[in-house]
């Protein structure tokens, strides 16, 4: 179950994302379904991390005749696998319109990941925000460009000393206080 705690929830209809995105698509085409959904898997728990927010990755049956299921990856991704009878979007569209209903307390915004224009319609109709495909993948390589950068910038500020990642006016004063300096 995804809890109510993080300030967004995002639902992301993984079929429909897996079949716009051009780098899935490619993963699916030459490494199979299940590749491309872990890729799928991974980006979202690395933005999740980063963005601090839950995501719900939904996951039509597809042609299992199996009851639904959901696992947790990492901290704040939950997988859940619609049963036979159900499509990811019926699924979607369920949790939008009952999300509120459950948690009438709650200020979380429930933001869907898709690029199915009736579904879109539908969900917003519930009070959820939408994101494309498209805009989900932007978001997701902008959020992963600004994590390299800011491991960069703290990996060279601080070097192999401590006093290295101190900034300069503290650096000076400790450096006036070892010589015995009195400023």
């Amino acid at each position: 179950m995804v809890s109510t705690t993080s300030q967004a929830i995002l639902l992301v209809d993984g079929y429909n994302i897996i079949g716009t995105w051009s780098s899935l698509k490619k993963i699916k085409d030459n490494h199979g379904l299940e590749q491309a959904r872990n890729s799928l898997i991974e980006s979202l728990v690395n933005y999740t991390g980063y963005k601090a927010l839950e995501a719900k990755i939904v996951f039509d049956a597809h042609y299992q005749k199996s009851p639904s299921y959901q696992e947790k990856v990492g901290k704040s991704v939950l997988v859940h696998y619609t049963s036979y009878t159900e499509t990811a979007d019926t699924y979607i569209e369920k949790f939008c319109a009952s999300f509120p209903r459950r948690n009438p307390e709650t200020d979380t915004r429930i933001i869907v990941a898709t690029s199915d224009q009736a579904q879109r319609h539908t969900v917003v109709g519930y009070g959820a925000e939408w994101l494309s495909a498209q805009g989900l993948a932007k978001e997701i390589d902008s959020t992963k460009t600004k994590e390299r950068q800011n491991f960069r910038s703290r990996q060279k500020s601080q070097g192999r000393f401590l006093f290295n990642s101190l900034d300069t006016k503290t650096q000076k004063v400790l450096t006036q206080m070892r010589f015995g300096i009195n400023s």
